[in-house]
């Protein structure tokens, strides 16, 4: 199952997401610092994106197959008061809908989740997760490698990288993942998710959102 949800080919729509790299590249970052603008996700953007996930799936575990949006609204304020840019949300938010609608298409059962319902990238990720049977640890390792692996395929898009390099740079990317799913594998409460500021990114991700000319959305 997790072999299944880390597929890029999964249809959510992630692949019109370069996890930040293109507006990155756009405001000057060298093609040989990808694997730091990696590390520094990881140390703070895929942190939180990775404890919501973490306890929207603790969350909607504990609430079985009765869960709805409203058992879920504390996660998601918080995972919103986390991440200061509207274009950052507003994309994660689209990227949402299309868990959603995988999630009812694969678990039919799922009707309790009403249509209304505009969750974040992370906070549905952790109900599908629950729904997949995959615990914290799988959840939160989930998060760390696509946001690893977005980065990497985004940057054969958007520069003459050999992809053998790229994969390179996600398999050195490993142990900070395994650090990601130690610090947050644990968390089952909202007020547990840490805060941890990316000023540049999200400046990026402003800047990007009025931009006409691009390859990806975010």
């Amino acid at each position: 199952m997790l072999a299944l949800l880390a597929d890029a080919r999964l249809p959510t729509g992630a692949h019109t997401q370069s996890a930040g790299l293109e507006p990155a590249l756009r405001a000057g970052l060298p093609p040989a610092a990808v694997p730091g603008y990696i590390a520094a996700r990881l140390r703070t953007v895929t942190v939180v994106e990775a404890a919501t996930a973490v306890v929207a799936r603790h969350v909607a575990a504990t609430s079985g197959s009765a869960v709805t949006g409203a058992d879920l609204d504390a996660v998601e304020a918080a995972w919103a008061a986390r991440t200061p840019s509207a274009a950052l949300r507003a994309s994660s938010r689209q990227l949402g809908r299309g868990y959603l609608r995988l999630l009812r298409r694969l678990w039919p059962d799922q009707e309790r989740i009403p249509r209304s319902w505009r969750p974040s990238r992370p906070v549905a990720l952790g109900v599908l997760a629950a729904r997949a049977g995959l615990d914290a640890e799988h959840t939160a390792r989930l998060v760390g490698y696509d946001d690893a692996q977005t980065i990497a395929a985004a940057t054969l898009k958007l520069e003459p990288v050999d992809p053998a390099v790229a994969t390179g740079w996600v398999l050195s990317a490993q142990s900070l993942i395994e650090e990601l799913v130690t610090a947050v594998s644990g968390l089952t409460a909202p007020q547990q998710i840490p805060a941890c500021a990316a000023p540049l990114v999200e400046q990026w991700a402003e800047d990007h959102a009025r931009t006409t000319e691009r390859l990806f959305s975010a």
